[in-house]
Order: C-alpha cells, then structure tokens, then sequence
C-alpha cells in the first residue's frame, strides 16, 4: 500500500485521527482491514528513531515501514544507507537494532499487524501521559529524560549490536527519573545548597520511581523499574539506595547512570550553569571505575569522540 502525497496530506489535516504526539514523533492511526493496521508515522525535523523486530508466536506478523516523504538515513549493521519514497523496511528480516534519522520530517507509513499494533498505540498513548506529568512537575526533567533515552540506546546498541532488551532499556532510562514527581518541587528547583533532609528526600526518588514503575499497568514499564532503583549505585559501592558495587548493577542502569551524569554537567540547571563538554568528559574519566562502569566509560568516551564531542 503506497499513498500518494494528496493522500497524506489529507490524512495530516484529519485531527480526528486517533494519534499520539511524542518529542520526536507523532503516530496517526489510519485503519485496520485484514488484521492488518496502517498508521502514519512522522519522524519530526531532527528527530532518532529506532526499528528493532521482537521475534513472537505469531506466523503472519507484519512489521513494515515504508517512506512516504522525506529522506531517511539508516543506520544498518552493514552501514549507513538513505531511503527514499518508496523505498521500506521489513522488520522481520533483519535481526538487529536499525538507528532512523531525520535531518527533516519524514512521513513514514506503518503496516503492523492489528493486535500487536493496537497494543503499541495503547501503551505510547499511556507513556505519554506519564511524559506530560513530569513536564509539567519539572520542564528540564521531561527533556533530559528525552535525551538520557536516546544517548542510552545509542550507547546500547555498541555494546549490545543485535539490540535485545532494548525495549526495557528504553523505558527503563526514559523514566530513570519519574520518581521526582513525588519529591516537593521547592526541593527539586532549590538554588541553594540542600540540607541534609532535603538530600535523603531527594535521594528517595530512586526507590519511589521504581514503586510507580512496579505498580504500572503497563507489563514493559513493570520490567524496567530495576533501572529506576539502580541508576544512581555506583561501581564502587557507595551509591544509593542499597550500595551495590561492581557486576551486581545491572549493565542497563551502569548505561543510564553515565549518560545521565553527563547530560546533567552539560546542560543548565536553576542552581548551576552547564559545564564545558572538554570538562564533563574529564569528571566522566575521573569517574572510571569508581563511580562508574569502566567498560562502560571506554564506549562511551568512543561514542563522543566520532560524534566529534557533540551532545
């Protein structure tokens, strides 16, 4: 099924379509028939994406993007690749975890198979309700957390090519965070020094976001509340909130608690101006086995240095 560009053009101009808006995409749904769904997916202007096919039970199962608009690069185990109109990607012939680019919008149409497509709208339509809680407790949260998913699956997909338990990591890193809803925003916003109440309540949002997480409808947001709890241990066993050292954290949070301690020195805070990259990189080495994961701060500096210490 190829839409032409006036058919996407009048799909985009019926609001009435059930749709979810994220950071970086928005997925209108279009309609189903032969246990087939079809939704329009747009990646936003500067925008990551990732495509990574869950083997299942299901003989038929259709997962298939195919571009509309727009140019999309792609990042295959092979190489990087531009797809064009027309052009598509079957998701259930590559094994492995596909970075999405775009420069500028790319219209996208998604082919899935309706009740695994009706169970994803579902959850990003409930994910993002919870997205809009935290921005609206704590603005910088809710765009940190953006950023902490997309560098942590970046730095996953190096160590961990064929992306299994990426899902989880994505959640699991994208609500690293969500714990801070419950901690008083006078707190959270405070210029000053903490005292040390203040610090062991805001040390509480570790243990607080992995109950929300447990007690989540949602079975994926259930399993990723171990990141939650363990984002802020460290390699040296002088973390919180139960000071486990070493291999006893797990890979995915070792992941989330380096790129979380560099978005946090680089970007601005209402108590602190952000850091020089040049210096952020030099408290991360400072960190290498001590506070962090040194496997972990090796791929990471490797990360940096061919984005050309970007962030």
């Amino acid at each position: 099924m190829i839409l032409t560009k006036e058919q996407v053009q009048d799909i985009k101009k019926k609001h009435y379509l059930p749709r979810v808006v994220t950071d970086q995409t928005i997925t209108s749904y279009i309609g189903s028939a032969n246990n087939i769904s079809y939704s329009l997916y747009t990646l936003l202007p500067k925008s990551t994406s990732w495509i990574y096919y869950n083997p299942n039970d299901y003989i038929d199962y259709c997962e298939r993007y195919t571009v509309l608009s727009g140019k999309l690069q792609v990042e295959w185990p092979s190489g990087m690749d531009v797809l064009y109109p027309g052009d598509y990607i079957d998701a259930k012939v590559y094994n492995a975890l596909l970075t999405c680019y775009a420069k500028e919008e790319v219209e996208i149409l998604l082919e899935m198979t309706t009740p695994f497509f009706e169970r994803d709208f579902t959850e990003r339509e409930i994910i993002h309700h919870d997205a809009k809680k935290i921005q609206e407790v704590d603005g910088y949260t809710y765009h940190h957390c953006a950023r902490i998913r997309d560098y942590s699956i970046g730095l996953w997909k190096r160590m961990k090519p064929l992306g299994e338990g990426v899902s989880t990591l994505s959640t699991g890193s994208y609500f690293h965070d969500i714990g801070k809803l419950a901690i008083p925003i006078d707190i959270l916003n405070k210029v000053g020094k903490l005292t040390e109440d203040e610090w062991k309540i805001i040390k509480m949002h570790t243990t607080l976001g992995a109950e929300m997480m447990r007690n989540h409808e949602i079975e994926k947001i259930r399993r990723a509340a171990f990141i939650v709890e363990e984002h802020h241990e460290r390699y040296d066993g002088k973390g919180y909130p139960y000071g486990l050292k070493g291999e006893e954290i797990s890979l995915e949070a070792s992941i989330v608690s380096v790129v979380d301690a560099f978005d946090a020195m680089t970007t601005n805070r209402v108590y602190r101006g952000a850091m020089k990259i040049e210096n952020a990189i030099h408290e991360i080495k400072g960190g290498r086995g001590t506070q962090f994961n040194p496997k972990i701060v090796d791929e990471f500096l490797k990360m940096l240095e061919e984005q050309n210490n970007e962030w």
